[in-house]
């Protein structure tokens, strides 16, 4: 009964003795694993460096732009009734003051006609007064009311005709005339559109820049445009830059006219441009991928004395696969192009792999 108790004991001690040195082997791995590489100091980053030099900025800005007619109207009447004539071709070239709409005005020619009575009597009356007057026949104020009443009908006529003008619909310029929106008979009010009226005759366009282009973009400067469907790309000049920034999109409009257009060139159409900005000499590019954005800097990682070290940049104009460097960076330096995810202060770099604007290393 002791000897098995004895044995029983001793087994529970050397379990226990196992399970403790295992325990410290896994401890001592796992320390291990989470100790930094070398004797004590901190591990050392492998990553891809770009070397700072002197490069030409030979930027091209590429926008979206909508293009737009020369002048463009929705025609709607200026007041409300049947229409009695109809002039509207869809898609025929209108001369300027064309009529194309006419409302019924019998009410207004009627009335017309009884002023027009009325200026006729009122005139004659005004005229034998006029005879007295020299005999001393009538008194001066009798001759003024009678003159005053002749001028109040004249002033009536001159209303009545605005009122008559303003059942006419004419073409406010020479253009093409879009779709036929009523057809005759139909009662319109000022908020019915009849058709659209548009100058195609020279085309232009609006294009959206960011606000960082608005001092490097001016009038007379050419782009190259393209549009889906249409093979040939043209050419479109700046005419006018919009005085203001947007300040919910921080965008500058800018408006070209278009030259030597394709004739399948419509208004509406959406437009790619290609705008060749001003060369730059002797600025510093680097790769964009270098950038660290921060909520108040931006800031790129450069290697000095082999150990890393956060700069805070200024940067300039953007390309697509580069950004200008004002201020913070000069020729010569290193700037990390990868591991910036695992990158520390003070971290060891190793490069390898290094390039330049100039040439691959």
């Amino acid at each position: 009964m002791k000897l098995g108790k004895i044995i029983f004991w001793t087994l529970v001690f050397a379990l226990i003795i196992v399970l403790a040195f295992v325990k410290i082997k896994n401890n001592k791995e796992a320390a291990a694993k989470m100790a930094p590489m070398g004797k004590g100091g901190p591990q050392t980053l492998r990553a891809n460096g770009f070397i700072v030099e002197y490069s030409k900025l030979s930027n091209i800005l590429s926008a979206n732009g909508n293009v737009l007619a020369q002048d463009e109207v929705q025609l709607q009447p200026e007041v409300s009734g049947r229409v009695t004539f109809l002039n509207i071709k869809e898609g025929a070239i209108v001369s300027k003051g064309t009529l194309l709409l006419k409302i019924n005005d019998a009410d207004l020619k009627a009335q017309m006609y009884k002023l027009n009575t009325q200026q006729k009597i009122a005139q004659a009356n005004v005229n034998r007064l006029a005879e007295l007057i020299k005999i001393k026949g009538v008194s001066q104020a009798e001759y003024d009311a009678a003159e005053n009443t002749l001028n109040n009908i004249l002033a009536d006529i001159q209303i009545l005709k605005v009122q008559i003008d303003k059942t006419e619909l004419r073409a406010p310029f020479t253009g093409k005339l879009g779709l036929r929106n009523i057809s005759l008979g139909a009662m319109v009010t000022p908020t019915t559109v009849v058709a659209s009226l548009q100058n195609v005759s020279q085309l232009k366009m609006d294009i959206t820049v960011p606000e960082k282009y608005a001092g490097v973009i001016h009038i007379g400067d050419k782009m190259q445009c393209t549009v889906a469907g249409i093979d040939a790309p043209f050419s479109a000049s700046i005419i006018a830059i919009e005085p203001q920034i947007d300040e919910m999109t921080r965008n500058l409009t800018v408006r070209a006219l278009i030259q030597s257009a394709s004739s399948k060139l419509m208004p509406g159409a959406y437009v790619k441009v290609d705008l060749k900005l001003k060369e730059i000499p002797n600025t510093i590019l680097i790769p964009s991928g270098a950038i660290i954005p921060d909520d108040r800097f931006t800031k790129v990682v450069i290697a000095d004395s082999s150990k890393a070290k956060l700069v805070t940049v200024q940067i300039g104009t953007r390309t697509e696969n580069e950004v200008q460097i004002i201020d913070g960076l000069k020729v010569g330096d290193t700037v990390l192009t990868s591991g910036l995810l695992q990158v520390k202060p003070g971290m060891p770099v190793v490069f390898t792999k290094t390039t330049s604007n100039s040439a691959v290393q």
